[in-house]
């Protein structure tokens, strides 16, 4: 038998479907709170929507952005609501990858006590990134339908959207247990927070269109995954298919893959240290 601290921790994934009583544990763990959980992760981007969406675009009126016919004028809360879906599906993967796999990991020990059972590491992490793409699914799931009643949009494309921003949670999913595999408390997730996913939230376009950002930083904002989950969510918003789909599906594919490996790689130093 291998002894797994000889491995190198950069090894493939050992991955088995015994990552699936940890995701269940998580669950009926979170059932009990899930109704504030729900209230939680919803009341800021609405509180977003309605402020900018209505308030802000009462005084913008329509923005011109570049459709797959050319440029297309949008009411501005159409175009808010469209980037707004994906960056909660990106605060709230991210919270859960990191605060609550924080206090599993590090806090609780519950990670310690799970491999005292016939569960290995590489199953936890797994667990916990699907677990945090789950709870993103179930908060834009919550968000869609309140734009729906809105009447924001009523496109039928929109159903495509739902596996779009599945994607997008997966993606930064595996990005948060990077920096969960990293930290050492929680004030270290507010460097994650402040340097990374702020500024990603204006240099995305969520709240305004990318060509009005200087050229160098336009040139760097194509590289973001954020970036890419927009330019693949909005225009299903606005009942057309996404002018391009595979850049974007290949940079949220090599963020989570990477993501995930580099994720897995550092929580396996961690638990070997």
């Amino acid at each position: 038998m291998i002894d797994s601290h000889s491995q190198s921790v950069w090894r493939a994934p050992a991955l088995s479907l015994r990552w699936w009583p940890v995701f269940l544990r998580n669950m009926l763990v979170w059932r009990k709170l899930a109704i504030p959980s729900l209230v939680g992760n919803i009341a800021e981007p609405l509180m977003w929507l309605v402020a900018f969406g209505y308030g802000m675009g009462a005084l913008v009126g329509q923005v011109t952005i570049h459709g797959t016919g050319g440029e297309v004028k949008v009411p501005y809360i159409l175009f808010l609501a469209s980037g707004s879906i994906c960056m909660s599906a990106m605060n709230a993967a991210s919270f859960e990858a990191l605060y609550s796999a924080f206090s599993r990991m590090h806090v609780q020990k519950t990670w310690d006590g799970i491999m005292n059972a016939p569960v290995n590491l590489d199953d936890i992490v797994l667990a916990e990134m699907l677990w945090a793409t789950f709870k993103s699914l179930f908060t834009v799931t919550a968000i869609l339908g309140v734009m729906l009643g809105l009447g924001i949009s009523y496109s039928l494309k929109l159903l495509v959207a739902w596996p779009v921003l599945l994607g997008v949670g997966v993606t930064f999913s595996c990005i948060a247990l990077i920096f969960n595999a990293l930290a050492k408390s929680y004030d270290f997730f507010t460097y994650y927070f402040t340097l990374f996913l702020t500024p990603m939230m204006f240099l995305s376009g969520v709240f305004f269109p990318l060509e009005q950002l200087p050229s160098v930083v336009h040139a760097v904002s194509q590289w973001l995954p954020l970036t890419n989950a927009v330019d693949l969510v909005r225009p299903l918003f606005m009942d057309q298919w996404p002018a391009q789909v595979l850049r974007p599906v290949a940079v949220l594919t090599a963020y989570a893959v990477g993501g995930f490996w580099l994720a897995l790689a550092l929580t396996r130093k961690r638990f070997r240290g």
